[in-house]
This record gives structure tokens, sequence and C-alpha cells, in this order.
């Protein structure tokens, strides 16, 4: 059995789903919505929780999606 996700694993996964839809501007769409509100829903979080670890680690995340600088490269 898989061991449960901590919540800031949670947030990292929410965070690159909405960051990947933004990023093809599909954020705004209704498949969007439906699938993103699920993942909120599933895990247990709140869309401005979300936001809020985006902002602070936008960095991290886009590079998880291969945009921007690779984490721990330098």
């Amino acid at each position: 059995m898989a061991r449960p996700k901590t919540r800031e694993e949670r947030l990292f996964s929410a965070a690159v789903l909405r960051r990947t839809f933004a990023l093809n501007g599909e954020e705004h769409r209704a498949q969007f919505r439906f699938v993103y509100d699920g993942v909120l829903r599933d895990l247990g979080l709140a869309e401005a929780e979300v936001d809020a670890y985006l902002a602070a680690h936008r960095a991290e995340v886009d590079a998880a999606i291969g945009r921007g600088p690779k984490a721990g490269a330098g």
C-alpha cells in the first residue's frame, strides 16, 4: 500500500496541474475546471491554498514541468 501524500506533496501536485493548464492557455476552460475541482476535492485542498503555494514555489513547479531552470542546477 502506498504511503499517504503529505500536504506539501498534495499542494505541489495541484500546483503542477494548474500551472500546466495555465501555460497552455486552458486555465479558464470548462474541462480544466471540471478536472481541477475534482482534484482539489480528492486532495482535500482549497483553491486559495494552491494559489498561495504556487506564488511561493513557482520556480520549483516550473522546473518540474520543464519550464525555467532545473531544480538543483547551478
